[in-house]
């Protein structure tokens, strides 16, 4: 699954098959049948991968904050720990990011439940910021995380602070959200 996640990130989903993996891997490709039925099946625990990294890491950022923390020191902490996943911990999140958008629909949908489960962490967090209004949040929600994904196109951790980064995009977007009338 390494192999394939770093295949994906790098060359995309229609340019990759079971054979360009198998062959890296040093193996047959009839063996990695065995284990995945197919490219489809393969991609999918890729990309559920991807998406429960970035959970977990932001999960547990925000375990480790003391109860009663500002939500927007809350939100601070979960872009830092996001971004780190994104950029530091995974060819699986950056394989997620890249390529969901190339998946034939049927390969979306049955990654939506992991993305849902995710967006709902920002739900919660950014739901402070949204004076209750359910489409302020839905709006905001895949914004945010859209934002920090697209530091993937152009921000190259080996040239630059990770955590300056989360800095400054957390200023910009936290600043925003409070002027949009957030607690």
């Amino acid at each position: 699954m390494d192999i394939a996640a770093r295949q994906f990130r790098a060359r995309g989903y229609a340019a990759v098959s079971l054979r360009d993996i198998a062959t890296e891997a040093g193996m047959r490709t009839p063996s990695l049948y065995y284990h995945f039925p197919s490219k489809d099946d393969l991609v999918i625990a890729v990309m559920n991968r991807g998406i429960v990294v970035v959970r977990e890491a932001v999960t547990a950022a925000l375990a480790a904050l003391p109860s009663g923390t500002d939500p927007f020191a809350r939100l601070g902490t979960a872009m830092r720990a996001h971004l780190r996943a994104l950029h530091g911990l995974s060819d699986y999140t950056s394989a997620n990011v890249r390529i969901f958008g190339q998946l034939p629909e049927d390969l979306r949908r049955a990654n939506l439940p992991e993305r849902r489960a995710y967006q709902a962490i920002w739900a919660d967090l950014l739901s402070p910021t949204c004076a209750g209004n359910p489409e302020v949040l839905a709006v905001r929600v895949p914004f945010v995380i859209g934002a920090l994904n697209a530091t993937l196109e152009w921000f190259d951790p080996a040239r630059g602070d990770l955590d300056a980064l989360a800095d400054q995009l957390g200023q910009v977007l936290l600043t925003g959200l409070k002027e949009q009338g957030g607690t």
